[in-house]
């Protein structure tokens, strides 16, 4: 083998396990791949990143390629009342936990149209887990190993909904109420996160991760004593602070350190 190529595979393979990667899912030529994000490059990985990352191929340039949704998610879970800055729920006592749908899911920059009849939807800045392998009946002390990767969600919420129908669906899981960013993160402290959202430009809620009641372990340890979780299903994790209604026109963005941003424009 020529001193090019092994250098580029030793260059490739430090990348991959750097402390902190990102990874997208793409599309490139009509064909549905996973990369490794540099600067503005995007090196493709082999089919099944929940395996292993290895290099494949040529980069590509970012601006070539479109970014997905980060994972093909079959469920997406999410908890509430995990900050007390927002509602509280006891520590000692199983995470609230509900739905949401796949078809919630939107990316960053895309608008958020909401439903004619909504009077009432508000934001809510979460870190979001990705499920990296099969999870049942796993201990808290294990279940950080099945955690992939987070990325950045807003948990979009009918408040009058929410209070009025006998589940959260409609309030939590309608189209559109799940924005999430393309990347997910690698290697972070997800229980040591500055989370900050911001409405049209002014910061709404801050509030750093280690202070969520249910810490990621915990919860999904606890979803998969009742659930089977598989590669690739989300899990929003809570928001802090308050929320307000949003109105047509209205800019949210919701970012976390070393994790990445979701922006959305709502339209009504």
């Amino acid at each position: 083998m020529k001193l090019l190529p092994l250098l580029l595979l030793f260059t490739l393979s430090i990348n991959l396990f750097a402390k902190e990667i990102y990874i997208a899912r793409f599309e490139y030529k009509n064909q549905i791949q996973y990369g490794q994000i540099n600067d503005e490059y995007i090196q493709p990985l082999n089919s099944n990143i929940y395996k292993g990352l290895k290099p494949v191929g040529e980069k590509i340039a970012l601006k070539e390629v479109k970014l997905l949704l980060p994972s093909k998610a079959q469920n997406v879970f999410a908890v509430g009342m995990n900050f007390a800055s927002h509602l509280s729920s006891p520590s000692d006592l199983p995470p609230p936990l509900f739905f949401k749908s796949p078809s919630s899911l939107i990316l960053s920059g895309e608008n958020i149209v909401l439903p004619k009849d909504s009077r009432n939807v508000h934001f809510e800045g979460e870190l979001v887990l990705i499920i990296g392998k099969k999870a049942k009946n796993v201990s808290i002390k294990d279940a950080p190993s099945y955690i992939f990767g987070v990325t950045v969600g807003n948990d979009l919420t009918e408040r009058n909904w929410q209070g009025s129908d006998l589940q959260w669906m409609r309030a939590k899981a309608s189209d559109g109420f799940g924005p999430i960013n393309s990347k997910i993160a690698i290697g972070v402290d997800y229980n040591n996160l500055l989370l900050t959202t911001k409405l049209n430009g002014k910061i709404v809620q801050q509030e750093n991760t280690k202070y969520m009641i249910h810490k990621p372990s915990k919860v999904v340890s606890y979803l998969s004593k009742y659930f089977t979780l598989m590669p690739g299903d989300l899990i929003y994790m809570g928001t802090p602070g308050r929320t307000q209604s949003l109105v047509n026109g209205d800019i949210v963005s919701v970012e976390i350190e070393k994790v990445g941003k979701v922006i959305n424009k709502i339209k009504k």
